[in-house]
């Protein structure tokens, strides 16, 4: 699926003019590699977002699944009820890479603000998450470019992990606001594509887009004052980081070979953060 091209002609990711595989440049929207090494064609057929979505999804999915695994393994219960029905423990997720003051501060893990946005802590945390970027995630892909999307993503997670830890550590607790000890979920992220979607449609006048997503991120933040154990500091600090990485892009210009670049290290160091967190934290499954 993902074989390269090495001769002929592909479509330029940007304008969709047919270029040579091998130019350095597209002649008309002058986007710099358009062939992206020979691999243009066979990313187009993972779709707009690039795979963006089900990478997010069948990651945070495999490894949720893992975690209820952990958990089971160290002896305990994964049926609780409600909210927290198939929820992993406190060590499992831990051990896959938790963030918050806790790990953060006190054990010094401090690449976990990567890792923590593909961990959840119930079957109805992941599914509502998972739910959200789906809906979200090829729109923000569509406006903003596949590469672009997968940076806020990941950025947006450790502006907001990074918020809630120093919040949980240094901050006192604050009524229906306070930092976490530990700390897990994609909603940091979401609130990023949110806090990007806003500022696109501000920046581009199209009032549907900014209205809509500040609907959607005011709805959401609401509902984590209202229900218990939800880390609003998070929230905040991932819509902040989504706002203030489009703004730095300027979503109105062309997505550039970089931003491709740029996303894929972004998912390599999250990658490997979570091999650092078990690698670091396996002990915790002993607790």
């Amino acid at each position: 699926m993902l074989r390269r091209k090495t001769s002929g002609s592909v479509v330029c990711p940007s304008c969709g003019s047919l270029v040579g595989v091998n130019d350095e440049r597209c002649y008309t929207c002058g986007r710099v590699n358009p062939g992206m090494w020979g691999f243009a064609p066979a990313l187009r057929q993972l779709g707009s977002d690039l795979g963006f979505v089900p990478l997010v999804v069948g990651g945070s999915a495999v490894l949720y699944v893992l975690t209820l695994l952990a958990t089971v393994r160290g002896g305990q219960s994964i049926m609780g009820g409600g909210f927290n029905i198939l929820a992993p423990n406190t060590p499992a997720l831990l051990a896959f890479g938790a963030s918050g003051g806790f790990p953060v501060f006190q054990l010094g893990f401090w690449w976990t603000v990567l890792s923590a946005t593909w961990l959840h802590g119930s079957f109805l945390h992941i599914l509502f998450n998972m739910m959200w970027v789906r809906d979200i995630g090829p729109s923000t892909a569509d406006v903003i470019g596949p590469g672009r999307t997968i940076i806020i993503y990941v950025v947006s997670g450790v502006c907001g992990f990074l918020l809630s830890s120093v919040a949980s550590e240094y901050l006192p607790p604050l009524p229906l606001l306070r930092g976490a000890q530990v700390t897990v979920g994609a909603s940091a992220s979401i609130f990023g594509l949110l806090g990007a979607l806003v500022h696109y449609g501000r920046k581009s006048g199209s009032s549907y887009v900014h209205a809509q997503a500040k609907q959607w991120a005011l709805i959401m933040f609401i509902y984590g004052l209202i229900m218990p154990g939800i880390d609003n500091f998070a929230h905040a600090g991932g819509f902040l980081g989504g706002y203030v990485t489009s703004a730095f892009f300027n979503p109105l210009t062309r997505e550039k070979g970089d931003h491709l670049l740029v996303a894929a290290i972004l998912l390599l160091l999250t990658f490997a953060a979570i091999a650092m967190s078990i690698f670091e934290g396996w002990g915790f499954l002993s607790m």
